[in-house]
């Protein structure tokens, strides 16, 4: 996905050069390229699996589900930020500052050359809140709407090819959405997209999120307070995606952030609360693998309840 976005990025680029229009149309067209050979790419993948099933069941299986977990983002996200909390817990970490910002720089789009520990702990908490959102829990959603479709008509694109869909339209999102130069114009129709498909997910987790976590607050309370503090943000998912993992696992967030040298003030998500530690980026990841427990449980239930 990346090569090909980047090959026909350069190509826009050189045709519509600096024309605003031209670029919008080169980026809708981009956005159709991608999301097209990457749902047709799953479709024909499922086309085999189920060809190669009926031959070899077992084997078939565990091949289309070793592909299909290249959708999630699980395992690469913890580790990632279990890396960086390791290196703060140790003793000398001060000392090593540079180390921990470099392991950060590679999660977050922020710049992180002056960020001190409590930073670099406030940034590990909400990309670990903003990324399960958009790495593991809509994944899994266009998986589970794809399996749908094959309980009605397995010529359908099924949870391969809408994992793939989804994951090429957060790609294009991930390099061509920003709000700078000629990407302003070439990555929106991407950028929207991605905001598009990550809605209803982001929302579910809303709902879902308080009935994995322990806390003295009632589940009505936890959804209200975090809607009304991530609905300000200026993005649609990734304030109420902070702000319902930061009122379960009772983190502040937000605050100042600087983007390639420019100031950006996030609002401030429930600001009664502490702010980020080893123990409360801890429990975010927790909260994150009960959640996808949940899930699978309650989707597991659905596609039984479907077939009765």
């Amino acid at each position: 996905m990346g090569l090909v976005i980047s090959f026909l990025k350069g190509l826009a680029e050189k045709i519509a050069i600096e024309n605003k229009s031209k670029l919008y149309i080169a980026g809708l067209i981009i956005t159709i390229i991608v999301i097209s050979l990457s749902g047709i790419s799953g479709w024909i993948i499922e086309r085999l699996f189920l060809f190669f099933t009926i031959k070899d069941p077992i084997l078939s299986t565990l091949f289309f589900a070793f592909i299909l977990s290249s959708s999630l983002a699980s395992r690469s996200l913890n580790k990632s930020i279990l890396e960086i909390l390791t290196l703060i817990s140790k003793e000398n970490h001060r000392d090593n500052l540079s180390n921990l910002r470099q392991k950060l720089s590679l999660i977050v789009g922020r710049d992180v050359e002056n960020l001190d520990t409590n930073e670099i702990l406030r940034a590990s908490a909400e990309t670990a809140s903003e990324n399960s959102v958009d790495g593991i829990f809509a994944p899994l959603f266009w998986i589970f709407l794809g399996t749908i479709f094959w309980e009605f008509n397995q010529s359908m694109p099924g949870p391969l090819a809408m994992a793939w869909v989804f994951k090429a339209s957060s790609t294009i999102d991930s390099m061509l959405g920003y709000k700078e130069g000629k990407l302003k114009w070439l990555g929106f129709a991407g950028a929207k997209l991605d905001d598009l498909m990550v809605w209803i997910p982001s929302r579910i987790v809303l709902i879902t999120l308080p009935f994995c976590c322990i806390t003295n607050q009632s589940i009505y309370k936890i959804i209200r307070n975090s809607w009304k503090d991530g609905i300000v943000d200026s993005s649609p998912n990734s304030g109420i995606s902070e702000a319902i993992y930061a009122y379960c696992a009772e983190i502040r967030m937000g605050g100042v952030n600087y983007y390639k040298g420019v100031k950006k003030i996030k609002p401030m998500i429930a600001q009664s609360y502490p702010l980020a530690s080893i123990n409360s980026v801890k429990k975010i990841l927790n909260l994150s693998l009960r959640l996808q427990i949940a899930w699978l449980i309650s989707f597991s239930m659905i596609i039984k309840l479907i077939n009765l």
